[in-house]
């Protein structure tokens, strides 16, 4: 059984919108990650997707699905997350604070100078050789010995 989530990794030139977690967060606080979150009740998932970019920064965009990920979060029993991954293009308006903390734009190239978290580099390589009309990929993130893994699929 899967938790439904979105992960929205906007572009601008060569640079992402990433969200650097406010430091009350109980998960991946001051790291950075995508913008995302929950699919609500009676919701399809891109538009939860832009749900969540407009509440996290304030932002609207013409998203694209680049994947799905079926995350194994380990001691929570039968129940794991399946990340819908979008991406799109912002060529105008700049991201406001939300409680879950500031979006920021950041170079690609500077991505591994950062506190990130763990899947973040893997998943923004994979994104950022993609363009739109590219077929979704699908992929399987697990721990095996402390480290995590992140095995993609054969292409379709």
């Amino acid at each position: 059984m899967f938790i439904p989530r979105t992960a929205i990794f906007l572009r601008r030139g060569d640079s992402y919108l990433l969200l650097k977690g406010a430091p009350t967060k109980r998960l991946w606080a001051g790291k950075y990650n995508g913008l995302g979150g929950h699919v609500e009740r009676g919701e399809d998932v891109t538009s939860a997707a832009k749900r969540e970019l407009m509440e996290e920064a304030g932002l609207e965009a013409d998203l694209w699905l680049c994947g799905t990920v079926s995350v194994d979060v380990g001691d929570a029993g039968n129940v794991g997350v399946c990340l819908f991954v979008f991406s799109g293009e912002s060529l105008e308006g700049e991201p406001t604070p939300s409680r879950e903390g500031a979006a920021e734009w950041v170079r690609f190239d500077a991505i591994n100078q950062l506190p990130v978290v763990e899947d973040l580099p893997i998943l923004l390589n994979k994104i950022h050789s993609m363009k739109r009309g590219d077929p979704p990929f699908s992929a399987h993130s697990f721990y095996k010995d402390e480290k995590l893994i992140v095995e993609f699929g054969s292409d379709v």
